[in-house]
């Protein structure tokens, strides 16, 4: 009975292992479909800018270009100011995303850690922000704008994103994962609260500080209403305007549109290389270190 009881274990054992590793096979042929889906715009893209205008255009579609077409990017990039495009393109997302981040911080650190009159109140009508659609206040923005004096300049394309409601909120729930002892510890020995939030409680939450500051890139990079709204020279283009007046300027000429396209989401791709360690633990862990 012993030998029969130990058989049908080593049985039981063996078809439930047999069972799990036929639901990852599953599982993983799934995520596998999933992620070929996705990809495929990116294949076609890569591909066709490097094909001739007749394979580009051919039916059915060729999905291998031959011969290599290289010269496409270098007639991308001479065909429209790209340079321009992209030297704008990186300023205005670079000082936005500086911008974001400094103030998140220290919102978000104000509405997690310090007590002061309608913090509750006030931090309810940020969250109420989202509420509002972004394209109902292009008209009283074009207005501000314009009475400012910043229409078609750096400042009406930088400073009206240097926050975010959405910032200021994944801060603050990183910041109210850090535990009230480690600010008392810092006040007994006279550490004065700027330096405190710059030197212990910044590095704890670099994984959150990460996600706010890709994301904030990634969203004034794609910026295309925004930017064709609030400029009128095209030395103040931005790469996805840019783009939209490159098929106008050139040529519908899709190997050339593809290329540049490629040009406009390799940044973004190295970019998040660099800090998707840093982006996927700030959305897995929740700020906790």
């Amino acid at each position: 009975m012993t030998v029969s009881g130990e058989a049908r274990r080593v049985q039981g054992w063996r078809k439930y292992r047999l069972q799990r590793g036929l639901g990852r096979l599953l599982l993983y042929a799934v995520l596998l479909a999933g992620a070929a889906i996705m990809l495929l715009p990116f294949f076609w893209m890569f591909s066709t800018s490097f094909k001739t205008l007749a394979d580009a255009m051919a039916i059915p579609p060729v999905w291998i270009p031959s011969p290599f077409v290289a010269e496409n990017y270098v007639r991308a990039w001479h065909a429209a100011p790209f340079a321009r495009y992209f030297f704008n393109s990186v300023f205005i997302s670079s000082m936005t995303m500086i911008g974001e981040v400094i103030t998140c911080i220290f919102a978000g650190f104000a509405f997690a850690k310090m007590n002061f009159f309608g913090k509750h109140v006030l931090f309810m009508l940020v969250l109420a922000t989202f509420m509002i659609p972004g394209h109902m206040l292009l008209v009283p923005s074009y207005v501000l704008i314009r009475g400012l004096g910043w229409y078609d300049t750096y400042w009406a394309l930088i400073m009206p994103w240097v926050t975010s409601a959405f910032g200021i909120f994944l801060m603050r729930q990183f910041f109210r994962t850090l535990p009230d002892e480690l600010w008392d510890a810092a006040r007994m020995d006279g550490c004065p609260r700027l330096r405190y939030v710059l030197q212990i409680a910044v590095p704890i939450v670099r994984p959150g500080i990460a996600t706010v500051a890709l994301l904030q890139f990634i969203n004034s990079w794609n910026s295309f209403l925004w930017v064709l709204i609030m400029t009128d020279s095209p030395l103040m283009r931005t790469i996805p305007v840019g783009l939209r007046f490159f098929q106008m300027e050139a040529g519908v000429r899709y190997p050339e549109l593809m290329a540049a396209s490629a040009m406009a989401i390799i940044p973004i791709i190295i970019l998040f290389f660099f800090a998707q360690k840093h982006f996927v633990r700030g959305f897995a862990r929740t700020g906790v270190k």
